[in-house]
């Protein structure tokens, strides 16, 4: 791939075209049973006493205005979102009628945008993610907006891999293309989906790869422009004012990575250095929650008693106790009358209990 050498303004009104999109459709099955077809994941208090929704939206403070912010999210959890996020304009909820992944939300939401404001620029953010501190990540933000206000391309953000990780999209980086103050911007060669280990390890040791962080930037009339080109089937059928249940159903389910970003031509990484965290299972708290002692983990306000028990991961709301006696390496969630108990290295599989819940037990999901 290549992309476009900009001249990004340094002008503070530059952003005065910005907006965001914030993807709350997601599911969240591994975080079961905390995570609920009526209560997924994104609206869980995990890291914080606030819900991943909420700390999104508080990231865009000073940066984005309330008016510019968009949320697109299933119609069930619409009030859910109202709820969570009292100043989103109630024109700026979008309800999917149907879950149809990240594309076709994208493109909605950016002909609605674009209809209001066609200069606009925009940050598209997922809601399930952990990120900190927020000042950074703003401040990566703000470079992206200002480098795609100024003609850039469609902007991804990469992560510094730790591990050989087989679970993310990774992202070969090229040449550098530009600078917004001490944010530099790369060319991306080409995008790689879950590769195996050894190849994984390959990307690890190169120093040229990033994970794909799901977040992106473009200017709306570039990124509407793009998916004409190359999801012009799907961009046909949401050229349209009413986005009705029946031409969503009629949209395929693809990702903004594989329906667009993977096939045009104009595309940039901004390698980022903020800790961040998708949040993909329950694992992943041993990395955003302080620890005791016996690095035992509580989250979502549990009160937890152990006794000669070590790594263990709890999860319950605030009122709730849960006590261990000489167990280690578990994984321990109570959410209403439905309790997980499994061993840390088994937590990707819960996916295993939730389709067999789906035959035998649908109302606990």
């Amino acid at each position: 791939m290549t992309a476009r050498r900009p001249k990004p303004s340094t002008s503070p009104a530059a952003l005065r075209h910005a907006w965001a999109v914030i993807l709350a459709g997601g599911s969240g099955t591994r975080f079961w049973p905390a995570s609920r077809k009526s209560h997924p994941k994104q609206f869980l208090r995990i890291a914080s006493e606030r819900s991943l929704l909420q700390e999104t939206w508080d990231r865009l403070d000073g940066l984005i205005p309330t008016e510019r912010r968009l949320v697109v999210c299933a119609q069930a959890h619409a009030a859910l979102v109202k709820r969570e996020l009292p100043k989103l304009a109630r024109e700026n909820l979008l309800a999917e009628p149907l879950p149809r992944n990240t594309l076709p939300a994208a493109v909605w939401a950016a002909r609605v945008i674009a209809e209001r404001d066609p200069q606009a620029v925009q940050v598209l953010l997922p809601s399930d993610h952990v990120v900190s501190p927020a000042a950074a990540c703003r401040a990566s933000l703000e470079a992206a907006l200002r480098f795609v206000q100024s003609e850039g391309s469609l902007v991804t953000f990469g992560v510094a891999p730790t591990m050989p990780a087989t679970g993310f999209g990774w992202i070969e980086r090229g040449d550098e293309v530009a600078r917004v103050g001490k944010h530099v911007f790369h060319a991306v060669r080409r995008f790689v989906e879950k590769p195996k280990l050894a190849r994984a390890q390959r990307f690890l040791r190169s120093g040229k790869h990033a994970w794909n962080a799901g977040m992106f930037a473009w200017s709306v009339d570039e990124f509407l422009t793009a998916t004409r080109a190359h999801a012009p089937a799907l961009s046909s059928l949401l050229d349209k004012r009413t986005v009705s249940k029946d031409v969503w159903s009629q949209l395929p389910s693809i990702s903004v990575d594989h329906g667009v970003m993977e096939h045009y031509p104009y595309v940039s990484v901004l390698p980022i250095t903020w800790s961040w965290s998708d949040v993909g299972s329950w694992p992943a708290l041993a990395d955003l929650v302080t620890p005791d002692d016996a690095k035992n983990c509580a989250s979502g306000g549990v009160q937890l008693l152990a006794e000669e028990s070590h790594g263990n991961i709890v999860h319950a709301d605030a009122g709730q106790l849960i006590a261990l006696l000489g167990v280690k390496d578990l994984i321990v969630v109570r959410a209403g009358k439905c309790m997980l108990v499994c061993s840390k290295d088994r937590a990707q599989e819960v996916r295993r209990l939730v389709a067999r819940l789906e035959r035998e037990a649908p109302q606990e999901l």
